[in-house]
């Protein structure tokens, strides 16, 4: 892990406007539309190319395999909408929006609606125990007031969390479809007829294409791998981000807040290209709109300038990065330990 601090400066509250200034002066905000162009070039060949070859291997239990690489696909398909929802692609809103719906409605199959307004709520407030959806006490539990009052399985999920955390997301792609669902039938989703049928549309013609090639039973085994799959995926690639970071009061400036409450994680060309770029979290949250492969040449300016404002920098290993959101995790259920273990005669 490597965090990097330094004596605060005076003026905390112009911090971003001082690092803002460079960032422009840089170029790195400027749009990036044949990274982009070829980027959706290959993501629509993975897609492609998943199910020719489902259709070309047919009945057979060698669909797995091709389950396997769907879930990848998916899962890219889910990152490249989220560089849409930011406006990394697009300058507009609604060529943004339109691709958006496209990519998440319709080829993964959750609401576009629904996650922009969640995920700008994160952004807003992120790791904030009442303002951050990311965080919200659910099925896991981010802060140890949460979990106090807890019973029954809820309880035992708390107590066990850390052990069950990766299991727990083979189901995180069954949730994004139901929270759709819920948003779109609250009303809190823009458009919502045309966001139902294009969901509607991906249901009908994902779940037709499974049982019509295949065997009942080797349908429903493509669906549960692909679908456990993709979870798992996505799940990896949101979790070092700020799960185990600290939780912040509210009053901290647009800097502290956004820098004291993320991780990056080291790595290569690979890393990017398997995180989406995510892996520069501490960039992506100060700048949402930068182009992802910007990131990677902005980090050593942000590093620079934490270290003279004082702004602890988190970088660490993937790895380690896993491990510190797990131990979180582990301490945040002993208090539902401790209380088990002395309620026993």
């Amino acid at each position: 892990m490597t965090v990097t601090t330094a004596r605060p400066r005076a003026t905390a509250g112009s911090d971003f406007a001082g690092l803002n200034r460079l960032v422009n002066a840089s170029g790195l905000l400027r749009r990036k539309p044949a990274y982009y162009a070829l980027r959706m070039t290959i993501v629509g060949l993975m897609v492609a190319g998943g199910w020719a070859a489902f259709f070309l291997i047919g009945s057979s239990w060698w669909t797995l395999l091709v389950a396997a690489f769907m879930a990848v696909t998916f899962a890219q398909l889910g990152l490249l909408g989220h560089d849409l929802a930011h406006r990394q692609v697009f300058r507009t809103k609604r060529p943004s929006e339109i691709v958006g719906r496209i990519v998440a409605n319709l080829g993964v199959g959750m609401s576009y609606g629904w996650w922009m307004d969640k995920h700008t709520r994160h952004h807003n407030n992120p790791n904030h125990d009442d303002l951050d959806p990311d965080v919200a006490p659910e099925v896991l539990i981010w802060a140890s007031k949460s979990a106090l009052g807890r019973r029954g399985l809820a309880a035992f999920i708390t107590r066990h969390q850390a052990g069950l955390f990766f299991p727990l997301l083979t189901l995180l792609s069954t949730d994004l479809k139901v929270s759709s669902l819920k948003a779109l039938r609250a009303g809190i989703v823009k458009r919502p007829v045309l966001e139902s049928a294009l969901l509607l549309v991906h249901a009908v013609a994902y779940l037709s294409v499974l049982f019509i090639v295949l065997s009942p039973l080797q349908a429903v085994a493509f669906l549960v791998v692909h679908q456990a799959l993709f979870g798992v995926y996505l799940g990896m690639t949101f979790a070092p981000n700020h799960k185990g970071m600290p939780h912040p009061t509210g009053d901290e400036d647009y800097l502290r807040k956004q820098v004291v409450t993320s991780r990056n994680v080291r790595g290569g060309r690979l890393t990017d290209i398997a995180l989406g770029g995510l892996n520069y979290q501490i960039e992506h949250h100060l700048f949402p709109a930068m182009p992802t492969p910007n990131l990677r040449k902005v980090q050593p300016i942000v590093r620079q300038y934490c270290a003279e404002a004082g702004v602890p920098y988190e970088e660490t290993g993937l790895i380690e990065s896993y491990r510190q959101a797990l131990r979180h995790l582990h301490e945040v259920g002993a208090p539902l330990r401790t209380a088990r273990r002395t309620r026993r005669p």
